[in-house]
């Protein structure tokens, strides 16, 4: 039964959207400037696409695989289709091809925001998501695909979380097995196998390529040790560049960060339709949900890599920021004291009452501090 205007309740909100209470919208706010304070130290200049698009800017090109992620509703003034964006990632690219086409390359771009995405049927828990995260356009390196590794790495030590796993996989070479040596129902067949890992599905399904594709699924776990049972691996020509560049990767990774947590997954290809090579996947050893993920992809004609961070799931595993302490201060207080309370780190509560009761006043607005004689006393 839809409520109606009479009886629907104030506190209702459309599933999937919540509203952030103080604690918890500081703490996204705050962890969000420290990672955008990372990516913009190493030369990542931030961006803000809008909201809305024109549906067939947003979802053309690469965009084309956000589609059925995507709310819809009509521009009232062109009556035109527009698209709440459901990604950030293909906007910086059309930025990059269109607004900054000129610009020197590489372009080092950073951004954060929120995306708001359909869901699946029982899984519309989340519908407004936050993003953060850069994108390097230009250079086709493995070096590349490691500065983006390394900067996530970084941003997420900033906020204290150790531990962090980089899940690399390779989509594109279980695409181009699939899409060109199957068809119809059995394309169908061999992707929901693999999908669920399924070894007998992947021997009935898999005809010639079965043993390549039983391989690749055995080829899981530390990097060092999937890139070697790859290696004994008889790939098609077109597929082999592939396996050298993760090999690369993983290289060009453990150089920037030697103490890495790399594991390789070559059968991981769902969710990366639009990516063209490398592609990494970011966990805290200590949690289950995926703080990130990101890889390599066209920006419009060019090579480009980036990586996307999740506020909402990196900030249930980050160390809990200290909250300023409050301190109650009289209305007349002077602005250089007040100053000094700033940079000393309080946060500072104007009294309304008298001042005989600024005591009850503080305890009444959870303060744990009062200016007195000059200072800041604690009650």
């Amino acid at each position: 039964m839809i409520d109606s205007p009479e009886t629907s309740s104030p506190a209702l909100l459309p599933m999937g959207f919540v509203d952030l209470l103080p604690a918890e919208a500081e703490a996204e706010a705050r962890g969000l400037s420290e990672v955008m304070d990372v990516f913009s130290c190493h030369g990542y200049e931030r961006v803000r696409p809008p909201l809305l698009e024109f549906e067939t800017s947003l979802l053309s090109g690469s965009g084309e695989a956000l589609a059925e992620q995507s709310f819809r509703l009509m521009d009232p003034s062109s009556h035109r289709m527009m698209a709440l964006r459901p990604d950030m990632t293909t906007q910086i690219a059309r930025i990059a091809a269109v607004r900054m086409q000129d610009a020197p390359r590489p372009l080092r771009l950073s951004y954060a925001g929120d995306c708001v995405v359909i869901g699946t049927p029982g899984r519309e828990g989340q519908r407004q998501i936050s993003q953060a995260g850069i994108e390097l356009i230009g250079p086709d390196r493995a070096e590349a695909d490691a500065e983006v590794v390394a900067l996530g790495a970084e941003a997420l030590a900033r906020l204290g979380i150790a531990n962090v796993s980089f899940d690399l996989s390779m989509p594109v070479m279980v695409w181009s097995l699939i899409e060109g040596n199957f068809e119809g129902p059995v394309r169908d067949s061999i992707s929901h196998a693999l999908d669920r890992r399924d070894a007998a599905a992947v021997v009935e399904y898999g005809g010639e390529w079965a043993e390549l594709l039983l391989g690749m699924m055995e080829a899981v776990g530390p990097a060092h040790i999937a890139l070697e049972k790859l290696a004994k691996l008889s790939f098609p020509q077109m597929l082999q560049p592939h396996v050298e560049r993760l090999r690369q990767d993983v290289e060009a990774i453990l150089s920037r960060l030697p103490n890495a947590r790399l594991t390789v997954d070559p059968v991981d290809f769902r969710g990366w339709r639009y990516h063209t090579g490398v592609c990494v996947t970011v966990f805290a050893m200590h949690s289950r949900e995926e703080l990130g993920r990101g890889g390599r992809y066209l920006a419009g004609e060019e090579p480009a890599c980036g990586l996307t961070l999740h506020p909402q799931a990196f900030l249930r595993v980050a160390e809990k920021l200290p909250r300023r302490q409050r301190c109650l201060v009289p209305a007349g207080i002077a602005q250089k004291d007040l100053s000094s309370l700033h940079k000393a780190g309080y946060a500072t509560i104007a009294a309304l009452q008298e001042p005989s009761e600024m005591e009850n006043e503080a305890r009444h607005l959870r303060c744990s501090f009062i200016w007195k004689e000059g200072k800041a006393v604690a009650l």
